[in-house]
């Protein structure tokens, strides 16, 4: 373990770990002069920057319930989020659409304003924080529906990341690199698991991975987390430029999740730079579940200490290792409730064995093998899961997603998306995929697009693909 002093690293800052919990502390004195205390509900929406960092560690110092939004998210839906949740505070950045009347407080504003100050308090202190039932609330993506507040205790959210930090081997020497916003359940985690380890942070730009690439080089990073399109661009970028992959050397951990990982990828990976894409499983409700590690790169991995998986059938009996069918989970570190219109918590009752409408299998090792949604349609007299179907077709070499649509006649039709840099045509790409599938899962009709339109999360967006479907 090589001795270093963990620091902050921004695009136009870097301070150490105390410098950087000074500052902190000093923000949080000014966020107690403007009304806000423990308990008390306030909004974040901003993009990632060390100020998002800094305001983040104030907050949770004040003991305020922390309501995190995407910086992206319109101001419509952010106003119904502000009234649904009762806010007392908006904190936002220059880039953030914000509805008229919100009245909000400007990071910026905010690091300028105590800059002179002096803490009042000898360090940074979350114990508070931990106690509210309701410290952190959290936005589901809604790529299936209206998104929903996930209500999270502060003291079983850090629990659940210790389990992470442990199980994965973050040590107090790594540079963590994550690319991904620091809004949602995975940017988050890495976020505060950098807090927990006391260890180095690089907030870099995850949609400019050549800068971030060079930031990586510059500190050093040891741990890149990022989602699986984040991956391919960075070895698109490795590829066009060789001398990119020196940028990487120091890092000795690929981490990955948030979305459905293709096997041809982890393949690239290991030839490229002799390390595997590490995988994951959890969701903002459940939060961290399972990783896959260094000494055990297979799937998803084990399922991290205090917490368990089991696969069940359509009956709820449990299955033996090696056969597919829903995921559940028992975890200590699940959600408290969800927000309702009138902003109270309706408990989740989140205990004992969680249903999680993903389709997977245990292997002999318990590793976890997660294939997809339990989200089936009913094709030429046949059951589908299409993501079943697209793990089939990825692992041959066909990144591809699936939009089924009705079909009186058929019961479906499948609109199969490729995502193919070099943009071949969908004859080609069709050729290859009926040369994989049985003629119940071959598509109707091929979109090849240069990259998959994503989500905030980095995840392929399913909507906006949805579009695409009805058009084609």
């Amino acid at each position: 373990m090589r001795p270093m002093t963990a620091k902050i690293c921004a695009a136009d800052s870097v301070r150490t770990i105390e410098e950087f919990e000074q500052d902190a502390l000093r923000v949080a004195g000014a966020i107690r002069e403007r009304g806000v205390g423990l308990g008390d509900r306030v909004m974040l929406k901003a993009g990632n920057s060390a100020s998002y960092v800094c305001v983040l560690y104030a907050l949770m110092h004040v003991g305020a319930s922390i309501v995190l939004v995407d910086q992206q998210e319109h101001q419509e839906e952010t106003r119904r989020i502000a009234v649904r949740t009762g806010v007392k505070v908006t904190f936002v950045d220059d880039d953030t659409p914000i509805y008229q009347d919100a009245d909000p407080v400007h990071l910026y504003e905010l690091m300028v304003a105590v800059t002179d100050h002096e803490p009042t308090e000898p360090a940074l202190d979350f114990g508070a924080w931990g106690e509210l039932p309701d410290g952190l609330i959290m936005w589901t993506s809604g790529s299936t529906g209206s998104p929903k507040g996930v209500v999270k205790s502060g003291a079983s959210f850090l629990r659940n990341l210790q389990r992470n930090a442990d199980q994965v081997g973050h040590r107090p020497d790594d540079v963590l690199m994550p690319l991904l916003p620091f809004a949602h359940q995975y940017g988050l985690s890495m976020v505060l698991i950098a807090w927990l380890t006391r260890c180095s942070l690089v907030i870099a730009p995850y949609r400019r991975l050549d800068r971030a690439l060079r930031m990586a080089r510059d500190a050093g990073v040891t741990v890149i987390d990022a989602t699986p399109s984040s991956y391919r661009s960075i070895l698109s970028l490795v590829t066009r430029k060789p001398a990119l992959r020196a940028h990487l050397a120091d890092t000795r951990m690929f981490c990955v999740g948030a979305a459905p990982l293709d096997a041809p990828l982890v393949g690239r990976y290991v030839a490229e730079f002799g390390l595997p894409l590490l995988d994951s499983y959890g969701s903002t409700e459940l939060g961290n579940i399972s990783f896959a590690t260094l000494d055990n790169p297979v799937a998803c991995g084990r399922a991290m200490e205090g917490i368990r998986l089991r696969i069940v059938d359509e009956d709820g009996r449990e299955l033996p290792a090696g056969e597919t069918g829903e995921i559940e989970v028992d975890t200590p570190d699940a959600l408290e409730g969800q927000v309702e219109e009138d902003g109270t918590i309706a408990p989740a009752h989140a205990t004992g064995w969680q249903a999680t409408g993903d389709l997977g299998h245990l292997d002999a090792d318990a590793n976890l093998h997660v294939l997809g949604r339990k989200f089936a349609v009913h094709r030429m007299g046949y059951t589908l899961y299409p993501e079943l179907i697209e793990r089939k077709v990825a692992a041959e070499g066909c990144p591809t997603r699936i939009v089924p649509l009705p079909d009186e006649l058929r019961g479906s039709q499948l609109v199969f998306f490729v995502e193919d840099e070099e943009l071949r045509d969908a004859a080609h790409w069709r050729e290859r995929l009926c040369g994989l599938l049985p003629v119940y899962e071959q598509p109707n009709k091929v979109v090849v697009l240069e990259q998959f339109p994503l989500n905030r999360n980095g995840k392929p967006d399913k909507k906006a693909l949805a579009v695409l479907a009805a058009e084609a």
